[in-house]
């Protein structure tokens, strides 16, 4: 029999002939649905996120309802934290909590280590049944980077600044370095995991990491973020998107990483990537503000993105950020729509 399987993002990525351009969002299973919201009525993401059936349906629901090309696993990025020793809690309007931050190296030393089977099995369940509802399109694990999750386990929580984080990067090389090796075995374990349970492709999110220049990105960050990418490419050959906000002045510094897909926010055009002579794959970049706009100032910066992307010749449509509550789900569909019609082949 042959497959009826949409692949048309591994083949993207592949540098393959396709159809179209692939297209997801991120943060496409989530508040801007109205069945997500009835759910969010009785369960907590926490409780959504270790019932297997019901966060196979949150993570199935946008491929129904947007036909993207890929499915992103419905989790949070904290969620390996908890399991190593880390208290916390997602609470809403604020966002992750943590009641034991990291202020020294004996705190890092008190880390445990992640058994993914024993620890989240819960997640890799959720894979498993995905895969085995036979879903249509490739799905998308992920992990939060060294640096974006060490913000939140120094900081206590989210932050506009990061003070507190880059202080302990400037002051304490010891606990900073060790608390990033730390990281980074805890997140090749899980992505390893992940990609064993059926997840086809990895995206990693530095969402943070925007807020260093690039000096202190090459000496304080780059070194781990290279031992990551390689942990998991010594294991499992699978692409690995990364994807930043505020990021566009350490595109040089990503592309430099064994990385398949770069992920870019608005602030960075596709033309100016091609002009500097990258050759990975592009992600992204529309501006999520713009899906409140009208229909026409919409379809004009996706045309402007889709030529550029295609011009580029290999890319794969997203959001510059996630999908936020006010958007409409008929908006998404509609976007999806477009951009495979556009560019149909």
């Amino acid at each position: 029999m042959v497959s009826t399987k949409n692949n048309t993002i591994l083949n993207m990525i592949a540098g393959k002939t396709v159809d179209h351009t692939p297209v997801w969002f991120m943060r496409q299973a989530g508040r801007s649905q109205p069945e997500y919201r009835r759910l969010k009525e009785k369960y907590s993401l926490f409780e959504i996120t270790h019932q297997p059936e019901l966060c196979a349906y949150v993570t199935h629901l946008p491929v129904d309802n947007y036909h993207t090309d890929a499915a992103v696993l419905y989790k949070d990025i904290m969620t390996p934290l908890k399991p190593i020793g880390v208290d916390v809690d997602i609470k809403s309007g604020v966002g992750p909590v943590i009641s034991n931050p990291i202020t020294s190296v004996q705190d890092v030393e008190k880390l445990g280590q992640i058994d993914p089977k024993r620890d989240v099995p819960y997640v890799l369940d959720t894979i498993k049944l995905l895969t085995e509802e036979k879903l249509n399109v490739p799905l998308i694990g992920f992990t939060g980077a060294p640096f974006t999750l060490a913000s939140y386990m120094i900081e206590g929580g989210p932050s506009k600044n990061y003070h507190m984080t880059k202080a302990m990067m400037y002051r304490d090389e010891e606990t900073w370095f060790k608390l990033m090796d730390h990281l980074v075995e805890m997140s090749i374990t899980y992505v390893t995991a992940q990609i064993e349970a059926g997840a086809e492709l990895i995206q990693i999110f530095d969402s943070w990491v925007g807020a260093l220049n690039v000096r202190d990105y090459q000496y304080y960050i780059k070194p781990a973020m290279h031992k990551l990418v390689s942990g998991i490419k010594a294991k499992y050959d699978v692409p690995v998107i990364l994807f930043g906000v505020g990021a566009s002045h350490l595109a040089d510094e990503w592309n430099d990483l064994p990385i398949d897909v770069l992920g870019l926010d608005w602030r960075l055009q596709i033309s100016e990537v091609r002009d500097r002579g990258f050759s990975k794959t592009l992600q992204g970049n529309l501006d999520p503000s713009l899906l409140l706009a009208p229909w026409n100032v919409i379809e004009k910066n996706l045309k402007m993105i889709l030529d550029e992307g295609r011009t580029y010749g290999r890319h794969i449509f997203n959001l510059g950020h996630g999908v936020f509550p006010q958007v409409k789900p008929e908006t998404l569909k509609k976007v999806s729509r477009f951009v495979h019609n556009y560019t149909k082949r």
